[in-house]
């Protein structure tokens, strides 16, 4: 390993041409980003491929245009108009798949930059608070390029990259990427409550992170032996961790130890995650694998969505013809959740959006909208204003059941375009 004076000097042996891997979510090596955006004005055709980059400015700024070009398995904040404006490629894939693409070699990885905990006595640096594609990424890059943060948690699991493995790093104590929980609204506590209903003692969980995960979370208090199998860990599950609510006692896979992809929240989150073997960060193509999910019982996947039709089926990464955000690992989960014994998967929304001016639950899903989870596939759909379940219903009796939970604003026109247009009968 080359140990540089800085960022920029770790990053100057990427040439033109490069496919670049980039260690994603709170772990962002934002400091190897800005670097390479300084490198790459004097270089052309880069290929920055990534999940989801926090702190990316740089390397999204119109400078970059005619230097670096983004390939996004997943739209953040700052490539989401480039997606949308054609300045960046958006590639819809499951997460569980996304390793496979490296290892396989459909995909060129000629260098991954990551922020890394470190080394121990034995070399290895931890990939810390996000393992994801980031570990297949370093096992088959041609050259790992590594920022090594002494305040990146040392992680357990699949985290480890030793440094023999590493072509070129620069060290600087910098605080990690925090996401502060926002408090919840009462139609998000609601919808919350209504996910934690759903919920049996037993369960294991996989949820996302926001505002209604977290509601749901805090309301399972008196619940017992919770479990978690998750592709994402975030603050709202440490209250239940230190209650011992979730205790994994009854998991299949990794018995008694929590299992994530990666972890995005506050530092108190980081400070829990450090050197605790009860959480283990696992490669996303194990985690998110549906048959591996599966072997646990009672499994209860909480996901989100866009829009939702009348039939079930669920858009969550556009906005008609507007990439929003990615496929990410939703459909692993719904899947994972059905093979599983007494598993279930749950949908959650707000009724509205634009601040009540549209439906969420829609006759048709808008033109160019992408279906991400098949109608086929979907259990229950919850919103603030309550439960229905699809599972084996006629599409008559699902359009019944999501008008239903509809906003009531709403329902009659609804109810109409499924009798006039859809020919449905709301039996």
């Amino acid at each position: 390993m080359k140990l540089c004076d800085s960022a920029f000097e770790a990053v100057s042996a990427i040439g033109s041409g490069e496919f670049i891997w980039s260690h994603s979510m709170a772990a962002t090596p934002v400091l190897l980003l800005d670097a390479l955006a300084e490198h790459a004005v004097s270089h052309t055709d880069i290929t920055l491929m990534q999940l989801h980059l926090e702190h990316a400015d740089k390397v999204t700024a119109p400078e970059m245009e005619e230097h670096l070009r983004h390939r996004c398995f997943f739209a953040g904040k700052e490539t989401r108009k480039l997606i949308n404006e054609g300045r960046a490629d958006y590639v819809p894939m499951f997460l569980s798949e996304i390793p496979k693409l490296f290892r396989k070699g459909e995909q060129r990885v000629d260098t991954a930059l990551i922020q890394v905990s470190p080394p121990d006595r034995h070399g290895n640096c931890s990939l810390g608070i996000s393992v994801e594609a980031t570990k297949a990424a370093c096992d088959v890059a041609g050259k790992i390029v590594a920022h090594i943060n002494p305040l990146m948690p040392r992680t357990h699991g699949d985290s480890f990259v030793n440094v023999r493995d590493i072509h070129s790093a620069f060290q600087l104590s910098e605080p990690l990427i925090n996401v502060s929980s926002k408090s919840s609204s009462n139609i998000e506590n609601q919808i919350g409550a209504h996910v934690a209903s759903l919920v049996e003692d037993g369960a294991c969980l996989q949820m996302g992170i926001g505002a209604i995960p977290d509601a749901a979370l805090r309301c399972l208090g008196d619940h017992q032996n919770l479990g978690v199998h998750t592709e994402m860990f975030s603050d709202g599950v440490l209250p239940l961790l230190e209650s011992g609510v979730i205790n994994n006692a009854n998991k299949k896979i990794a018995k008694g130890r929590s299992v994530t992809g990666f972890a995005m929240g506050s530092d108190e989150l980081y400070a829990h995650v450090h050197d605790n073997p009860e959480v283990t960060f696992l490669d996303i193509e194990f985690v998110n694998n549906p048959t591996v999910i599966a072997k646990n019982a009672q499994v209860t996947s909480i996901n989100s969505a866009l829009q939702i039709d009348l039939s079930g089926q669920v858009c969550a990464d556009s906005i008609g013809h507007q990439i929003y955000s990615g496929v990410g690992g939703q459909v692993d989960f719904v899947l994972g959740a059905t093979y599983s014994l007494h598993g279930k998967s749950i949908i959650a929304l707000p009724s509205t959006a634009q601040k009540g001016a549209l439906s969420r639950l829609v006759t048709t899903l808008a033109a160019g909208a992408g279906v991400v989870t098949t109608r086929a596939q979907v259990d229950y759909v919850v919103t603030e204003f309550g439960v229905a379940q699809l599972r084996g219903r006629s599409l008559g009796q699902r359009a019944k059941d999501l008008i239903a939970i509809a906003h009531p604003d709403f329902q009659e026109a609804l109810a109409r375009e499924a009798r006039d247009t859809l020919k449905l009968k709301l039996t």
